[in-house]
């Protein structure tokens, strides 16, 4: 059997960054994957939903170009090509990858790994049930899929995961959402605003639940405003497929409601691939459907390690990234290795407005009693920027500890919020004051000079508000 120092399970994005990084710290590399290069994020999460998403907001655009000065008949759009161009950016995308383990001299290993137990100090693994290879050091970078209830199972046909979501041969007039997660709310601002009639169903008081409560009233403003119908405290109590529709039979704030619709997407959240990697044969331990680690990625069993989604939440593919990358520096040794911060992690929402958060919501602030806690906020609608492109709905909100000027949260809400998270990602990691920020020139006109306002609000000193 070859042996190699460092062997990733899965090639996702925290998967085949760590073999990368492995490489070029000297290490001989293996990455075993059984689906695609490039795991679900690339071929059926992150990316083709963003191309989607982009297609959305042209058709939006469309429709709204009375609004530039322009005037445009007979706006329509071939369904087919624009999944086809979601699934032919994956595939390039793919491609990259296999060029980048080739690069690095990474060896691939195509099929399902197992680990059947020690072979002196080294990991012995089967791949597909067979003789595989000796290892060192395993890092189990496996990945999530979506979760499933009792009695409301996808079929793949009529009841949907987020990949038959990504894929269908026509759009559906009208659509049942289940779940309110980033998930959730991305498929009903792709489906909305391409023209589908959209429900979506959220178990709790409110949608986008892990947000701050400010910026989740005003998502649900805007997706109402939209036309999505939104019903939260709600549940789908039983789905009934039909020859091309499903009933749904809903408790809305505990009211009993039978909806007909075309289709159903389950977007209720993942739960980590933890099943039939040899885990009994190591000390390794599952809680809640995660692999349980250390600050470090370490599981219970030495030399082995689990990062990304199939080790918890966040189930963030920028997060599983850090952590591999982590994870090799601290088997290398290197000083420069340090655990994440889970307080740094931003999480982005790429609907139609876009939300984006990093850090404390102001309740969690207020709620741990430590801290004198000020809020500061920018609407779009006082930045000239957001005025000049279109683009007047929306918020900027800062959460800072008033003893110490340290930066808890920022929440956004709004047009390229996804993009401009990463000003406040910045500050915390090197962390930033409220007199660093506001000490900081923003570049004008821009939507990132919101940033800076936000801030000054937070302490009283805002001069456009």
């Amino acid at each position: 059997m070859e042996k190699y120092d460092v062997t990733i399970v899965g090639s996702g994005p925290g998967g085949y960054v760590a073999a990368i990084r492995a490489a070029q710290l000297g290490f001989k590399t293996a990455i075993i994957e059984k689906n695609q290069l490039g795991g679900v994020c690339l071929n059926w999460g992150c990316i083709p939903t963003k191309a989607l998403l982009r297609t959305s907001e042209i058709n939006h655009l469309l429709h709204s170009l009375d609004t530039y000065g322009f005037k445009a008949e007979k706006i329509s759009f071939d369904f087919s090509k624009i999944i086809q161009r979601s699934r032919a950016i994956s595939a390039q995308l793919e491609s990259g990858v296999k060029h980048l383990m080739k690069k690095n001299k990474i060896a691939v290993v195509q099929g399902t790994a197992t680990i059947k137990g020690r072979k002196g100090a080294d990991f012995e693994l089967l791949v597909d049930g067979k003789e595989g290879l000796l290892s060192t050091h395993v890092i189990l970078a496996t990945g999530a899929r979506a979760r499933s209830l009792p009695g409301l199972e996808p079929d793949g046909k009529l009841i949907w995961t987020h990949e038959e979501a990504m894929t269908p041969k026509s759009l559906p007039k009208s659509l049942l959402i289940i779940g309110s997660g980033a998930i959730g709310v991305e498929f009903a601002s792709f489906y909305r605003l391409m023209g589908s009639d959209v429900t979506l169903v959220e178990a709790q008081d409110r949608i986008l639940p892990v947000e701050d409560k400010e910026i989740s009233t005003l998502a649900r403003k805007a997706f109402e405003k939209q036309g999505i119908k939104i019903h939260t405290r709600s549940m789908a109590k039983a789905l009934k497929t039909n020859k091309d529709s499903v009933t749904a039979t809903l408790e809305i704030e505990g009211k009993a409601q039978e909806i007909i619709v075309d289709r159903v997407i389950m977007g209720i959240g993942v739960i980590g691939n933890t099943e039939n990697l040899g885990l009994d044969k190591t000390k390794a331990k599952v809680d809640k459907g995660y692999i349980v680690t250390n600050e470090w990625c370490q599981t219970a069993e030495p030399g082995l390690y689990a990062i990304g989604d199939v080790a918890g939440p966040p189930c963030l593919a920028h997060k599983a990234s850090h952590e591999g990358v982590m994870c090799i520096e601290k088997i290398k040794g290197l000083p420069t290795a340090h655990p994440v911060k889970k307080d740094n992690i931003p999480g982005c929402t790429y609907s139609h407005p876009q939300i984006a958060s990093v850090g404390l919501t102001e309740e969690a602030a207020k709620a741990a009693g430590k801290y004198e806690v000020k809020v500061g906020r920018f609407p779009f609608l006082a930045n000239g920027k957001a005025l000049a492109i279109g683009e007047a709905d929306g918020m900027i909100k800062t959460i800072f500890d008033g003893k110490t000027g340290e930066l808890l949260g920022a929440h956004m809400i709004g047009a390229d919020v996804t993009e401009m998270i990463q000003g406040f990602c910045l500050a915390k990691t090197l962390e930033a004051t409220e007199q660093d920020i506001m000490n900081t020139i923003f570049p004008h006109p821009t939507l990132s000079e919101m940033i800076h306002e936000s801030s000054l609000d937070a302490f009283g000193q805002a001069i456009h508000v």
